[in-house]
């Protein structure tokens, strides 16, 4: 494979010259992060339509996206930096050196929540009710964001030969990613390591997500109920995801990953919160039933 080359050779696909970057008037620009960006633009479109046609205050979420955008670019990188902090601690001069990578979408998340609890408090309006309309939005850019990878040629998983198998040039991902298992087939003659697309899985499963809660969120039993729907429902894809991921960031010293436990945790947590809620809506319909008769 040439240098620039991403193929999947069992669906017959073979990219030539797929650029990192390019450049405008001399300064280099990442495709990685115009695919971001574009993500972020068309999930705040998204949020700001159906939120207008629920009558909440006109424009809103445009309003919420600049602290949103801040405050969710910085959680990313604090959550990245904690969990990788055997390598910060000796290299304080990068800890905001953006442009070398390392942020994580679920530090992102935190962030951003944490910014629509205060931008909820300040404009007096239902952490609920904007936290279902946000989901939809936030999955959107995850489902664009992915493909930054892609273009990156990172957050790929383990040796595989199926049907998705992505083949990239040795040189142009990082040492750190490949496995002892991806190394072992990278034998004489063989320039590539070959390996699952985990950006791609992700992508897809966020799609069904978002459409599973797109059709449901005018049936949802209580405000909140979206934002648990999908708490529950990317905790278990990223906990499978990350299971096939061999640039996992782990607990200490463990073998444990983050993401994984963290992954479970909403799962369990989401499903609980889900089944008392309807558990209390349904106690208090027999109540006031038995009041009226």
């Amino acid at each position: 494979m040439e240098k620039w080359d991403i193929a999947f050779p069992n669906l017959g696909i073979y990219l030539e010259n797929v650029p990192k970057t390019f450049e405008v008037f001399g300064v280099t620009i990442a495709f990685y992060g115009i695919i971001i960006a574009l993500g972020v633009f068309l999930g705040f479109s998204l949020t700001n339509h159906e939120s207008n046609r629920l009558g909440y205050p006109k424009d809103i979420w445009w309003d919420f996206s600049v602290p949103a955008i801040l405050f969710s670019l910085l959680g990313a990188r604090i959550y990245y930096v904690i969990f990788s902090w055997d390598y910060y601690k000796n290299h304080l001069n990068e800890l905001l050196n953006f442009r070398q990578g390392g942020i994580a979408i679920y530090g992102a998340v935190i962030g951003g929540f944490l910014t629509l609890v205060v931008f909820c408090k300040i404009k007096k309006v239902n952490l609920w009710k904007m936290a279902d309309v946000a989901v939809l939005g936030l999955l959107v850019g995850q489902i664009i964001g992915r493909w930054g990878n892609f273009t990156n040629r990172e957050v790929f998983g383990e040796y595989t030969d199926s049907l998705f198998a992505m083949r990239i040039p040795v040189e142009m991902v990082r040492k750190m990613d490949i496995s002892e298992t991806i190394a072992a087939h990278i034998t004489d003659g063989v320039n590539y390591i070959q390996v699952h697309p985990t950006f791609l899985y992700e992508s897809v499963l966020n799609l069904i997500l978002l459409l599973a809660i797109w059709f449901y969120r005018n049936r949802k039993k209580f405000d909140g109920e979206l934002l648990l729907f999908y708490m529950g429902g990317y905790g278990i894809i990223r906990f499978f995801v990350e299971g096939i991921r061999t640039d996992q960031l782990k607990i200490g010293n463990t073998d444990i990953a983050v993401s994984q436990m963290l992954g479970i945790f909403l799962f369990v947590f989401a499903l609980g919160v889900e089944l008392i809620v309807r558990g209390c809506l349904k106690n208090g319909l027999k109540q006031r039933d038995s009041l009226e008769k």
